[in-house]
């Protein structure tokens, strides 16, 4: 073949890539397309993590609440201090922070699909058992939330597997946003049930509840997602053809990680910084929230768990609009992809760092939790910058990226709730006001480094050889001058 007959070969694949896009519009009767079959399904997966990780933090007021009894005596059911509470409450990521790699390279190499669901299905199984661990000392509270936080680290970083299979780059974003956003309804859910249900039935119900729901939603994932398009029955031609031609591969490709090429990316250390600072602060709220709700605005438990889910309906509904909109700035070319990923992620961290700022200034209850809102609300943008960025510079990899990542990321929800039981030994304002200090400036410090590092193009080291069976990536090299499929950059050019 000629070098001629080659590049029109190129722009022929080209053409008829662009054809097969615009045969697949946008379209909100999701059930017809099988891959946003897999969104759904992963939404309700994210709700399920969330659920099953934030029920303690409502449920814990109520563990260590004290009562007066028929003798005036005042008793508590688990007699903590706020040390210990810290400590209950960190003991989930000291399990999930050892799986993050793990997660990743296992998702890669046997399914993405299957990893996750395990992932899960394990966290709500283990979640039954937490009345009974909790009842018989602390210690055992602590090792069963360890293990769950182990079975449930490998949950982000598989996900990504999911998505290079089952996601053309042009709707990443949209994706994995709606199933991002499960995390957010999980919690929106997950906090004011929690408050009723441990008001009504008792503190266990709000885990015998959670669990149950977590076990049901892994027998279905298990039987209707797939590990990638062309292994689903149900798939029509048309979307299987689709779906291939966008991401330029008809299997799970082989490859090889090129560490070194990984460990010295600017972009990826943009990723993990920002992914860090979203952390800190969304962790921090998310295990202390309603107990600065109840020590500081005096709220009842009731009251506290719906107040201290508003934030996260903020974030569920701005995830679905912050994908679209970051999708579609780059469909309409208004846009590149590095400057919608630095635009929405550095954006969102500025604004997060200034109503963090407010909040540690208003001692209205009204306008402190609207504060908060805004800040965790605006959080949606920051995900539709860093949480899919490792698709665009290494879709083969994103799976592994976003597990070193999210091991980094994950020392806040280990070290937040520590630090802030130590802060706020006394219970007051001020103590609180350093804690949301705290927040905004690593968000800023997020900020600045995404900013300067950040990119949404495909990286010379991730690029996947044309020729599939022996060819493997290693830092940046290949074994053979051979061609390159460049999974972005070709159909946004």
């Amino acid at each position: 073949m000629t070098a001629t007959d080659n590049n029109n070969g190129k722009q022929m694949d080209v053409i008829s890539t662009k054809i097969v896009e615009e045969s697949e519009p946008l379209s909100w009767k999701f059930w017809k397309k099988r891959r946003y079959v897999v969104v759904l399904m992963a939404f309700l997966g994210f709700f399920n993590v969330y659920s099953l990780r934030v029920n303690l933090s409502v449920a814990i007021v109520a563990m260590t609440e004290k009562h007066e009894d028929d003798q005036g005596n005042i008793t508590q059911d688990f007699p903590w201090d706020n040390k210990d509470k810290g400590l209950v409450l960190s003991s989930f990521f000291y399990g999930y922070i050892m799986t993050q790699f793990i997660g990743g390279y296992i998702g890669g190499k046997i399914g993405g699909n299957l990893v996750f669901g395990i992932g899960i299905g394990m966290t709500a199984f283990l979640t039954l058992l937490t009345p009974l661990a909790a009842k018989h000392s602390l210690g055992m509270l602590l090792a069963v939330r360890i293990i769950e936080g182990i079975f449930e680290g490998v949950t982000f970083p598989c996900i990504h597997a999911v998505w290079s299979r089952w996601a053309p780059p042009l709707e990443r974003s949209r994706m994995a946003s709606i199933a991002f956003a499960g995390n957010y309804a999980g919690t929106v859910i997950a906090m004011p049930s929690s408050g009723l249900l441990a008001q009504k039935y008792g503190w266990e119900s709000v885990f015998y509840v959670f669990g149950s729901i977590g076990v049901v939603w892994f027998f279905l994932w298990m039987i209707i997602v797939k590990e990638g398009p062309e292994k689903d029955k149900y798939i029509s031609q048309d979307e299987l053809n689709f779906i291939q031609s966008q991401l330029g591969t008809t299997g799970r490709p082989v490859v090889k990680h090129p560490w070194k090429a990984i460990f010295t990316s600017t972009a990826f250390y943009a990723i993990a910084a920002s992914h860090f600072s979203e952390n800190w602060g969304f962790y921090t709220l998310l295990t202390q929230l309603p107990t600065y709700l109840k020590d500081v605005m005096d709220f009842n438990l009731d009251k506290t768990g719906f107040l201290s889910a508003v934030p996260y309906l903020a974030m569920g509904i701005l995830l679905g609009v912050s994908g679209y909109l970051a999708d579609w700035f780059q469909v309409k070319k208004i846009l590149t992809t590095t400057q919608v990923r630095k635009y929405f992620n550095c954006g969102a961290f500025l604004a997060q760092t200034v109503f963090m700022v407010l909040t540690g200034y208003i001692d209205n209850a009204t306008w402190s939790v609207v504060c908060i809102t805004i800040s965790v609300g605006l959080g949606a943008f920051a995900w539709s910058g860093f949480a899919v960025n490792h698709l665009d510079i290494a879709p083969q990899h994103a799976s592994v990226l976003m597990g070193i990542g999210n091991t980094f990321a994950t020392i806040p929800g280990i070290v937040s709730p520590i630090i802030t039981g130590h802060l706020v030994s006394n219970e007051t304002v001020e103590e609180w006001r350093i804690v949301f200090f705290i927040s905004a400036g690593i968000y800023l410090f997020g900020c600045v480094v995404y900013w300067f590092w950040c990119s949404g193009e495909l990286q010379e080291w991730a690029k996947v050889p044309t020729e599939d069976s022996e060819m493997s990536v290693e830092n940046g090299k290949t074994n053979g001058e051979k061609g390159y499929i460049n999974e972005a950059v070709d159909l946004k050019e």
